[in-house]
């Protein structure tokens, strides 16, 4: 079983051979790059010039490698790679064409990261920080489809669109609000549409999830489309609404970057920063991952601060059990992930 440096070098040198005709002009383009939480080794599919294509999605060489060392056989490996590669460069929309600068000031909103584990990434991006978290900033592409393209949001795409850290901020707290509002849900709700959406038919999926009842223990805040919704902790209208709901102060717990969970701040947090910990290490992506700690938000002091102080050790780690399932994930959406 050969190891990663020497399977990468081959696929530079083979995966052309196994692409479709149409991409036999393109160039193989090794690139590092910054993701949240991670540095990640990516290869890329240049076109020729004057190519149609104008922009390229990242391929991992790392979930490539997870493959190649499950399934052992090197040539299968290569050629699903390459029907991957292909599948991603023709769904992935031409990024150059959506951009409008004019209407870019309308279309910056607000995204939450681990300032920890992402400070490579934030040293050339405009970033606020916010308790443990950065506020970043995305270009939403495309608003009104299903999918929400976004690009972060660097320090040359701002110097582009002649926006300094303190204008992003302003403009993002606005858009955020109207283009992605705000959600609260009830778990038991929540669950059921979960279920309802990987094809459970609505009946059996309310009876795995069962009655709603009349106050749920945990609620759900994220905003409408359920992308970056984190950043909906940073609106007090959302947490005072909440601790109304409740009827009490209020702990959030922080699920992933896209949603964030909230329940009564009646009991200790750091059992909550445990529970927390845990299903970071093996549910969650870790490109999704947001924290270890537990919040408060006082609603007499309208505050929301840090109620834990655990060390985020384990928030790079990979979730257990979960390699293969994100490596087949980002082969199949490799076009997808480079926005969201």
């Amino acid at each position: 079983m050969m190891d990663y440096e020497l399977f990468k070098e081959i696929v530079i040198e083979n995966i052309k051979d196994f692409l479709p005709e149409e991409f036999k002009d393109y160039r193989i383009a090794l690139n590092t790059i910054q993701k949240v939480n991670q540095t990640r080794e990516c290869i890329n599919l240049i076109p020729v010039e004057g190519g149609a294509m104008q922009t390229s999605p990242n391929f991992y060489v790392e979930d490539m490698h997870k493959l190649y060392v499950q399934s052992g056989d090197l040539q299968e490996v290569l050629k699903n790679i390459a029907g991957k590669m292909a599948e991603a460069i023709r769904n992935t929309p031409d990024v150059k064409k959506l951009l409008d600068y004019e209407k870019a000031g309308e279309q910056i909103i607000l995204g939450l990261v681990n300032t920890g584990q992402n400070r490579e990434m934030l040293r050339d991006m405009p970033h606020r920080e916010f308790n443990d978290l950065s506020i970043v900033y995305r270009w939403l592409l495309e608003p009104q489809k299903e999918g929400n393209y976004s690009i972060p949001v660097n320090d040359a795409v701002a110097e582009q669109l002649g926006m300094d850290e303190e204008a992003l901020y302003t403009a993002a707290v606005e858009n955020t609000r109207h283009l992605l509002p705000p959600a609260i849900k009830g778990m038991s709700e929540v669950l059921s549409e979960v279920m309802i959406n990987e094809g459970m038919p609505e009946e059996m999926a309310d009876m795995f999830a069962g009655p709603a009842p009349e106050v749920d223990i945990m609620y759900v805040i994220s905003n409408s489309s359920r992308t970056h919704g984190a950043a909906c902790i940073l609106y007090d209208e959302v947490l005072q609404e909440m601790a109304g709901i409740i009827g009490n102060d209020i702990y959030i717990l922080p699920s992933s970057i896209h949603e964030v969970i909230a329940v009564a701040a009646d009991r200790d947090p750091y059992a909550y920063a445990e529970m927390v910990n845990d299903i970071n290490m093996t549910q969650v992506d870790i490109e999704e991952r947001l924290s270890n700690q537990i919040y408060h938000y006082d609603r007499n002091l309208r505050k929301l601060s840090m109620a834990t102080d655990t060390p985020n050790k384990q928030l790079d780690g990979e979730p257990v059990g979960a390699a293969r399932a994100g490596a087949e994930r980002e082969c199949l959406a490799a076009g997808e992930r480079q926005y969201r």
